[in-house]
């Protein structure tokens, strides 16, 4: 049987060589992060200042979350966050009309805004076999932010880390009215992970790599999912699901994808 995630992160042992103990203990304190105060579930939005284009309808986002579900997403629960976040406030005031529509689109400094279905199904990976909310989620790349208010709706805290100071102020100015007080922005190099908030139930990267970092590896709580791309030895990035358990960890690598490259330091 298909050992069942941890709603709630679990306190790893000291690692060694990347392979995990098998026996956690209890959870340390959450880090005293200031929580960005970007609306919790349930509350009504600030209207968007790009109204006037019909993209503050409920009947927009619904179409495309019809459209995602078509596509073979599903879960209700990504599908239900996927439709909260109005993706249009992320994006360019000149590219509005492209919102939801299943493409990227540039948010400044050479980075992107993912595909709808492209950020619907790593967060369904993200989920599978797991029952009910997430619980600490570690997100690399916050990119404008869109990703990171998804996922407030899936999980307990999110802890979104971005290494361009321009995205970061960017995707802090994006949330700052939505006042999501479960979501965490980390100005920081993405590579290194965040220790102080591990370890996470779940971690999900928005730039590949050759490798998976060891510190993601390590910040990884036993039952906790990965979900990156990741460059193959063919030159092309996969997506890769880690799964770690308290004998290691397992790896599966499935379909080609196209995401900016990983890389470290701050700018």
């Amino acid at each position: 049987m298909k050992q069942q995630r941890p709603a709630f992160p679990i306190q790893l042992d000291s690692l060694s060589g990347g392979q995990p103990k098998s026996k956690p203990v209890a959870a340390p304190p959450r880090p005293a992060v200031k929580a960005l105060p970007v609306p919790t579930k349930g509350q009504g939005l600030t209207p968007s200042p790009r109204q006037g284009l019909g993209m503050d309808s409920a009947a927009v986002r619904a179409r495309m979350v019809q459209k995602l579900a078509q596509g073979g997403i599903q879960d209700a629960v990504v599908l239900q966050a996927m439709g909260a976040v109005e993706r249009h406030r992320f994006v360019e005031t000149a590219l509005v009309n492209q919102a939801y529509e299943d493409t990227s689109l540039p948010i400044g400094l050479g980075q992107t805004i993912s595909k709808p279905n492209v950020v619907a199904r790593m967060l369904a990976l993200l989920r599978e076999g797991a029952s009910g909310q997430l619980g600490r989620v570690l997100e690399i790349g916050t990119g404008c932010g869109y990703q990171a208010a998804v996922l407030s709706h899936m999980a307990s805290e999110v802890y979104s880390m971005e290494r361009l100071k321009g995205l970061h102020e960017k995707a802090r100015d994006n949330l700052r009215t939505f006042r999501l007080h479960n979501v965490h922005l980390l100005l920081g190099d993405g590579m290194a992970g965040f220790a102080k908030g591990a370890p996470y139930a779940a971690i999900i990267a928005a730039a590949g790599g050759h490798n998976i970092p060891q510190p993601w590896l390590d910040q990884l709580a036993i039952g906790g999912r990965l979900v990156a791309p990741m460059v193959t030895p063919a030159g092309h990035q996969a997506l890769v699901v880690v799964d770690k358990t308290a004998q290691g960890f397992q790896q599966q690598v499935l379909e080609n994808v196209h995401f900016v490259p990983l890389k470290s330091g701050i700018s």
